[in-house]
């Protein structure tokens, strides 16, 4: 850890790398989520190896925008370490103090609470607003919809979530049919929130569904793809009929 972070700063120092130097906290911030997700990549493919190594580099990122930091004076890697680690005691009070928990539920029940005092949380509206912008919006999304549900806020089954589906499915379609842009993206946006709530309801995750999905529709694109050229189609100039044709094929292969 101490040769990681020596490095960092040899690389940032006037005698270093002229593209370590120039870097700020926006300029490398996309490499931070890149490599967050190559992480979940490495997880999602059980591969050990590429784990540890994604590790590696998302552990870079954080010595790099610490090491800015330092540069300024405003904190360290210790002060890091030391922020993470009482917040873990702070948290975990049924381990590090006389709190008694009977399960996992009240474990995040009291989580949550301490959280919420922490960040002088008043109301629930408060906890709301303290979700990350910067999530991608299907997770923020489901944590929004959470913390209403903590509220109370909520329906009462997944059968009122799929009337209020398919509710906004029409309004959707009246948007369309209006050619009004800007209320077709703010339907649409209805339309995928009100399915992130289904997928709440359901016990799934909605950023995952739709992940999955895209790997069918591109496993199946293979073959439809596959398909034409045995085929001798021409995918470019087939009619929208052909490649249905093509399309439901590929999908009955995949289910045999």
């Amino acid at each position: 850890m101490q040769d990681l972070i020596r490095i960092m700063k040899i690389l940032r120092s006037d005698e270093g790398c002229p593209w370590d130097r120039e870097q700020t906290h926006q300029s490398i911030r996309k490499n931070f989520v890149e490599e967050t997700y190559e992480v979940c990549e490495a997880i999602d493919t059980q591969d050990v190896e590429l784990l540890k190594e994604e590790l590696g580099d998302v552990l870079l990122q954080i010595v790099f925008h610490t090491e800015m930091e330092q540069e300024q004076g405003a904190f360290d890697f210790d002060d890091v370490c030391t922020g993470i680690c009482k917040k873990l005691v702070l948290r975990h009070p049924h381990i590090f103090s006389d709190v008694k928990v009977n399960d996992s539920a009240e474990v995040l029940q009291n989580w949550d609470a301490i959280k919420k005092k922490e960040k002088g949380q008043e109301s629930f509206a408060q906890t709301l607003q303290g979700v990350s912008k910067a999530l991608p919006s299907l997770m923020r999304s489901a944590k929004v919809q959470q913390r209403a549900a903590r509220a109370g806020f909520d329906y009462p089954n997944v059968q009122w979530a799929m009337i209020d589906l398919r509710s906004e499915v029409e309004e959707l379609s009246e948007a369309i049919a209006q050619q009004d842009k800007a209320n077709c993206v703010e339907e649409l946006g209805d339309l995928l929130f009100s399915a992130v709530n289904v997928a709440r309801f359901i016990g799934t995750d909605a950023e995952e569904s739709l992940s999955q999905s895209c790997e069918k529709f591109i496993a199946r694109f293979a073959k439809v793809e596959a398909l034409a050229n045995e085929q001798g189609i021409d995918m470019k100039s087939s009619s929208i009929e052909e490649l249905d044709k093509l399309w439901k094929k590929a999908k009955m292969l995949a289910t045999d």
